[in-house]
């Protein structure tokens, strides 16, 4: 029976799956391209690792490997219930706490290399992380879709690691007792968006007001499941849009607050202001909750996670 060592953190809420050992062998080469050989040859470790029964739709993995560029101490491939993420936020301070809880860290600078760039994180003395994340700009401003059953929704489309459409809202307050009206609002907005000029974007986030923090926001992601963090990327995409309007100088702390009301304190500084480039800087603190093993047993018939038909049916032969 093989098996998969993993360590489980949460960051503001949000879990984080770092796996140690007993990971598919992606070889060598560029992140982005062993991303690729990990969808198209190894997939079903995905699903083993945080679908369910061993994990959930909230479960974001962290494949640890060897970096590619020699600048890099580390390498990371994040993934989720239903593939593959360039770069997570929260998902990078966890890699961070998990592996100084392993003593393999100590404080100081992690240079990280991702599919979708370098991500430096500084591990600061009290345990939490400030992540450099990849730069991050705005794509386009004030776009208006028909989203049916609700009507005209405008918002922004940003690059923050990820593709995000941003949506300043009052209709539904972000909070806990709302989050089934707004996972259904963020869904068909996504839908939307897909189908109406950007199929690129699979993050919606929403964004409110709230009195003990500049932002609050509810993130849905790629699987339908909402960040219970402030979302590090989404947070960066923020901090692009806030740029490209003039709204927050360079080095002027942001407070972004989730749905749970944890907060990550975040910053940029300007990379191309002729292009709305900037490079965001995220903070926050996780903590870890499981040192354990997955067990592959070769006679479960869910061995590789519950998945949607077509996959359970290919995996039956």
């Amino acid at each position: 029976m093989d098996s998969i060592r993993i360590l489980d953190s949460h960051t503001g809420g949000e879990p984080t799956r770092l796996v140690l050992e007993g990971g598919p062998d992606l070889g060598e080469g560029p992140l982005d391209l062993r991303l690729r050989r990990f969808r198209e040859r190894f997939d079903a470790f995905r699903s083993a690792i945080v679908n369910e029964p061993r994990g959930n739709d909230t479960v974001v993995g962290a494949l640890l490997c060897k970096p590619h560029r020699e600048e890099c101490d580390i390498g990371v491939i994040f993934f989720n219930n239903v593939g593959y993420l360039g770069m997570c936020g929260h998902g990078t301070i966890g890699v961070i706490v998990s592996l100084a809880h392993l003593r393999m860290l100590k404080p100081g600078t992690v240079k990280i290399d991702t599919p979708v760039g370098v991500v430096e994180a500084q591990l600061l003395p009290d345990g939490s992380v400030a992540v450099a994340n990849v730069p991050s700009y705005r794509k386009a401003h004030g776009v208006t879709v028909d989203v049916p059953g609700v009507g005209q929704v405008t918002g922004d489309v940003a690059w923050g690691g990820n593709w995000f459409f941003l949506v300043e809202q009052e209709r539904i307050p972000i909070r806990l007792t709302n989050v089934e009206s707004l996972t259904d609002l963020s869904w068909r907005i996504r839908q939307a968006v897909n189908a109406q000029g950007y199929p690129e974007v699979d993050h919606v986030e929403l964004l409110g007001a709230t009195p003990t923090a500049r932002s609050r926001n509810f993130v849905l992601c790629p699987g339908k499941a909402y960040d219970r963090s402030p979302c590090g990327t989404g947070t960066s995409a923020k901090l692009a849009c806030l740029a490209a309007d003039g709204k927050l100088a360079e080095d002027e702390e942001w407070t972004q607050e989730s749905v749970l009301g944890s907060v990550f304190r975040a910053r940029y500084r300007w990379l191309d202001r002729a292009k709305g480039t900037i490079a965001p800087i995220i903070m926050g603190t996780a903590h870890v909750t499981a040192d354990a093993k997955l067990l592959l047993d070769p006679n479960d018939p869910f061995c590789w996670g519950i998945r949607d038909d077509k996959n359970m049916d290919a995996m039956r032969g």
